[in-house]
């Protein structure tokens, strides 16, 4: 289901549902289509990594190929105290260093588009995803509120689902004048891509 489909000035799109409905797997459908129309798009998906049916951590994983680890099961036999400082999210240790190195490339602005101007082109950024892991970037927050105040430049970007305390910076990619929410179920998951290259399309012109 999406917000009101009639809203004006729609740039951006995000997909949202609960974990494993789906929401990757149309990132790579939405991705696939717009490599076969020659048009170019920037970003990464996040994918998980399984090993004798047990889920070890997540990659990031970027458009053009380029792998690695977003977070890792925390070791718990390293015994002593460490005195680096680690990034929590349940059971999983973010490796923020390997996902700024591989993912943030993927989302710098060319120096003829800075935040709040236009050079006349359009950019597509996929986003997959806005959560907690990725949000122990600042560059990353900052490098994405660049994106949005760029004129021309689109987002299509995951979401989680709320749960318990609202994510401030997930709430505001959501609640974006700019943006439209879909929100993935096993109902629609099938048949919601043309409903979002429909809105991709008059967001940046792009013929579907």
């Amino acid at each position: 289901m999406a917000t009101s489909a009639s809203r004006c000035g729609i740039r951006h799109v995000v997909l949202t549902g609960r974990p494993g409905i789906g929401k990757t797997t149309l990132i790579k459908k939405i991705h696939k289509v717009f490599s076969e129309s020659g048009v170019e798009v920037k970003g990464f998906y996040t994918e998980e990594l399984r090993s004798g049916g047990q889920r070890l951590g997540f990659d990031v994983v970027t458009l053009d190929g380029n792998r690695g680890p977003l977070a890792r099961i925390q070791d718990s036999e390293s015994g002593g105290v460490s005195h680096k400082r680690s990034f929590l999210v349940g059971k999983y240790e973010v490796k923020l260093g390997s996902f700024e190195n591989v993912a943030l490339p993927t989302l710098r602005i060319p120096k003829n588009a800075q935040p709040g101007t236009s050079n006349g082109s359009c950019q597509v950024f996929i986003i997959d995803e806005i959560g907690k892991m990725e949000l122990f970037s600042q560059t990353f927050v900052t490098m994405v509120r660049d994106i949005l105040k760029t004129p021309n430049y689109t987002i299509i970007a995951t979401v989680p689902v709320p749960k318990g305390r609202p994510i401030p910076f997930v709430e505001e990619i959501r609640n974006h004048q700019q943006t439209q929410v879909f929100t993935v179920t096993m109902e629609n998951r099938d048949h919601m891509l043309d409903d979002i290259m429909r809105t991709v399309h008059t967001a940046v012109g792009y013929e579907h």
